[in-house]
């Protein structure tokens, strides 16, 4: 790929505020993602993925890509934006593990396109697990806490 045409997506990522950008051209593909606050800007190039044959015997079954959640009920992130426990920089986080929250409290925050939204417990319990790290990106459907029964 052209170098000159890098530039310009890579300029084009960091003004929108998109998150990742993914352009093929013939056999090149392009991946850029932008990070959190620091507005790192990584850049993958591989070749397209080629179909492969089907392989002969079965792979060995794999191990569990995610760690397992403790059990309990799941809050999820509603919507794709960077994860924050506090209001503030510096400010005491909305729950700790060991907390018990109310349905409709507010457990964190998810900036998404410079608003800051509100994420409520959707269920009453006690924070056994928070599964986000503070000021990281998060996916839609992405678990944030794990509830225990109060």
């Amino acid at each position: 790929m052209d170098l000159r045409k890098l530039k310009t997506l890579i300029d084009l990522v960091q003004q929108s505020g998109i998150a990742e950008l993914e352009v093929s051209e013939g056999e090149e593909r392009v991946r850029i993602c932008r990070g959190g606050p620091t507005t790192q800007t990584n850049v993958v190039m591989a070749p397209a993925p080629v179909a492969a044959a089907p392989a002969a015997a079965p792979a060995a079954p794999a191990e569990p890509a995610e760690p397992a959640l403790p059990e309990g009920h799941v809050v999820k992130s509603p919507m794709v934006g960077t994860f924050y426990r506090a209001s503030a920089p510096g400010a005491k986080a909305f729950v700790e593990v060991g907390q018990a929250v109310k349905a409709g409290d507010t457990v964190c925050i998810i900036e998404a396109m410079k608003l800051l939204n509100e994420i409520e417990a959707d269920h009453d319990g006690i924070i056994k697990a928070v599964l986000a790290e503070n000021g990281q990106p998060v996916e839609y459907g992405q678990p944030l806490f794990v509830l225990g029964e109060a």
